[in-house]
This record gives structure tokens, sequence and C-alpha cells, in this order.
């Protein structure tokens, strides 16, 4: 069920938001919508702890090998 509702938005987003409209033929409002949904989604909680493997190398990795290391399982999963 949608509800209406009404936010002040910056003039220059707005325009952007406008040429995207354009652009993509598509309703300003479908847009809104979109952003509202994933403002949405940013701020839910879930109570449930989340099933993610942990791997244990033997060793403290730096944020840049782990880069590395998904970059190359995204680029296996790709080809």
């Amino acid at each position: 069920m949608l509800k209406k509702t009404t936010v002040m938005v910056d003039e220059e987003d707005l325009a952007l938001i406008k040429a995207a409209a354009v652009r993509e033929g598509r309703p300003e409002s479908e847009i809104f919508r979109e952003a509202f949904h994933i403002a949405a989604l940013r701020t839910k909680r879930w109570d449930d702890d989340w099933d993610i493997p942990k791997i244990n190398s033997g060793r403290s990795r730096t944020a840049e090998e782990m880069g590395q290391v998904v970059h190359e399982a995204i680029v296996r999963r790709n080809t």
C-alpha cells in the first residue's frame, strides 16, 4: 500500500532526479520510491545471526589482502 508524503529536497538533487526520469523513461515518483526503499533498508536491523563462514588462515590478513582474495573469488566465479 502506498502512502503520500511531502519531502523537502535540494534543488540540485531534484534536477538530477528529473533528468534521470527523462533519460530512463520512468516517472520521478518511481525513482523516489526506490530511494525511500533503499533508505529504509539501511535502517533495518536483523535479530538473527548471519551465517557468514569464518576463515582461519593461521595468520592475520590486511584489508588489502582480503580485498585481493575477494576480487580473485569474484573473477573465478565470473569466468
